[in-house]
């Protein structure tokens, strides 16, 4: 089954981070990717844009409306995902736990919901 896994960060506190420790959470985030690549878990993943670049899109009879920004304003921002293949739930966590934002943000996990007429 497959699980998204969200990666919660604190934007601002990454963009005052010096490059040399941005290059060193990056570095870990490669290793959870080797890893999880290897083990047969990883489908994708990808980092987000910083949140001044979003858009969010809502249809209010039937009136298309258009803001600058990320749908909510929160501290901890969506920055990035993965997407795993995990035996269960518990595995998905596990695997979740070792993403490096887990020490620093948050990581929310999700099962991808499956249709089961499709």
């Amino acid at each position: 089954m497959e699980y998204l896994a969200l990666i919660h960060a604190d934007e601002g506190e990454w963009e005052r981070m010096p490059q040399v420790e941005r290059d060193a959470w990056y570095e870990q985030y490669a290793e959870f990717a080797r890893a999880a690549g290897a083990a047969g878990v990883l489908v994708d993943g990808a980092e987000l844009a910083a949140t001044t670049s979003a858009t969010t899109v809502r249809v209010r009879d039937d009136e298309r409306l258009v803001s600058d920004g990320p749908y909510a304003e929160v501290k901890e921002a969506l920055g990035g995902y993965f997407v795993l293949n995990c035996a269960s739930f518990d595995d998905a966590l596990d695997w979740a736990a070792r993403i490096p934002a887990a020490a620093h943000g948050a990581v929310e996990v999700r099962p991808v919901h499956v249709d089961a007429e499709a």
